[in-house]
């Protein structure tokens, strides 16, 4: 059995390892910004095939105890790189830490680098050239303030890019969080959802996917394919298997406007690009006049946020408005806000019943649930 890590946004884990378990993975815990699992290289494959909330699969190679950078060194130095994948690949060697003592993280990269390029040469008789902007082989280094750990990337592109969206926002949110917020606002392809400021449409994108049973990973290729323990049968198996899985592009129930001719643009040319253009209902609207499509449902959304003065005075008139559009024109609806503003809530002028903390990128945000009762909340009064 290999051991493997799949990190994923903060805030997401959880849902991570429940899916993890469904791909049939073993000895599965959950820590900050990932998931540790065991299994063999099939289950690999599925989580980089099939998982919606990872970024990435990592293949732990070595761990254990280091007091220098020397220490590291040499435990790079004999590892058997050269039965893992061919010197012709070109290697990047990334490093994070959590409360390591040592000062330069910068020396300790070198220090991998040269361990990893000094072995393969003396295995194979070359050195492995260094590429940082597209490397056939990721190596990735974590330290903590008394352990090392070194793993081989298997995804290369992060799997948040799912090969298809073409155009994005000023500050896109990520497609494994779009994934995420669905999965933490309990949506179900057979309710309706609505995103009236859907942006370049990720979260439509994503929900269309889910709904369809497309697998997020069949667009794309994957470092795994690189190694030389690559089962290509079995891969192919799997891709097929997933492929055959999907659903007819019909229209379904699910809802997609904005204000912006420019960006409701951009959602469309990204759901052409991914052949959803019939599965979702996509017009220009202001999120001020607009009401519901149906009866009941949920919405999801990820409302702006200002960084500049003026943006910031534009939003404190505009989330008052939005607590009364929602209040008014979307009783029996659950509405999912994801918002790094976190005046938001007292601005709007409604009441959260859940706010979960989660990251999109570096970003610190926050998930708030708004429950919209039919009627409000008052009762009554008995006719006289």
């Amino acid at each position: 059995m290999e051991n493997f890590f799949a990190t994923c946004p903060r805030g997401l884990e959880p849902l991570l390892a429940e899916e993890l378990q469904q791909l049939k993975a073993e000895k599965i815990h959950a820590v900050g910004g990932g998931v540790g699992f065991g299994g063999d290289f099939l289950v690999c494959y599925r989580a980089n095939l099939e998982s919606r909330i990872a970024s990435r699969v990592l293949w732990q190679v070595a761990t254990g105890g280091y007091r220098n950078e020397d220490d590291i060194y040499r435990a790079a130095y004999a590892l058997p790189w050269t039965d893992w994948f061919d010197p012709v690949r070109r290697i990047r060697v990334d490093v994070s830490a959590t409360k390591s003592p040592l000062t330069s993280l910068n020396f300790v990269t070198l220090k991998i680098k040269d361990a990893v390029c000094d072995k393969i040469r003396r295995l194979s008789g070359r050195r492995p050239d260094v590429d940082t902007r597209q490397p056939d082989i990721p190596i990735q280094g974590h330290l903590t303030d008394r352990d090392f750990t070194l793993y081989l990337d298997t995804t290369g592109e992060p799997l948040f890019k799912r090969g298809q969206r073409m155009a994005t926002g000023e500050a896109p949110l990520r497609e494994n969080l779009a994934a995420g917020i669905l999965r933490l606002a309990g949506w179900v392809p057979v309710t309706p959802l609505l995103d009236p400021m859907c942006g370049s449409g990720t979260i439509l994108l994503e929900a269309a996917h889910m709904a369809l049973d497309v697998a997020p990973g069949l667009g794309r290729h994957f470092t795994f394919e690189k190694f030389k323990n690559f089962d290509a049968h079995r891969w192919r198996e799997f891709w097929q298997r997933s492929a055959g899985r999907q659903k007819p592009k019909v229209p379904l129930a699910i809802y997609g406007s904005d204000s912006s001719g420019d960006v409701l643009k951009a959602a469309r040319a990204n759901l052409m690009a991914a052949g959803l253009e019939k599965v979702v209902s996509l017009k220009r609207a202001n999120v001020l006049d607009i009401s519901a499509p149906a009866k009941e449902g949920i919405i999801v959304t990820n409302p702006p946020y200002g960084v500049r003065l003026g943006e910031q005075q534009a939003l404190a008139e505009f989330y008052p408005k939005l607590g009364d559009v929602l209040k008014k024109q979307f009783s029996g609806w659950r509405a999912y806000l994801l918002s790094g503003d976190m005046r938001l809530p007292k601005l709007i002028r409604l009441a959260a019943s859940k706010r979960t903390p989660l990251y999109n990128g570096a970003l610190e945000c926050r998930l708030f649930e708004y429950k919209m009762v039919e009627g409000g909340m008052r009762k009554k009064k008995p006719d006289s």
